[in-house]
């Protein structure tokens, strides 16, 4: 898991205004930072395939947030991309 003043500084970097914790961009960057724990994560453990499953469904979770924001605001889903290092979608 990520802690604590990881998760607040991602969020007030992500955040649209003060006070925004739920926004799709925010809710990607922390979605992205828990993947890249369970991928360094499974790295190490080859066999958790619990941890496997969840990875696999925060990764889906991303993608329907990434959509969203594609279909709503480009502009806002290719700074998202690029901050975030993300492939983008086709």
């Amino acid at each position: 898991m990520i802690d604590k003043e990881t998760k607040t500084k991602v969020i007030q970097e992500y955040a649209i205004h003060e006070g925004d914790t739920g926004s799709p961009g925010v809710q990607i960057a922390l979605l992205t930072k828990r993947i890249q724990y369970l991928t360094e994560h499974l790295r190490l453990h080859k066999h958790d395939e619990s941890s496997r499953r969840g990875l696999l469904k925060l990764v889906g979770q991303r993608r329907r947030l990434l959509a969203y924001v594609k279909s709503k605001e480009f502009q806002r889903y290719q700074a998202l991309s690029e901050k975030l290092n993300l492939r983008r979608i086709k």
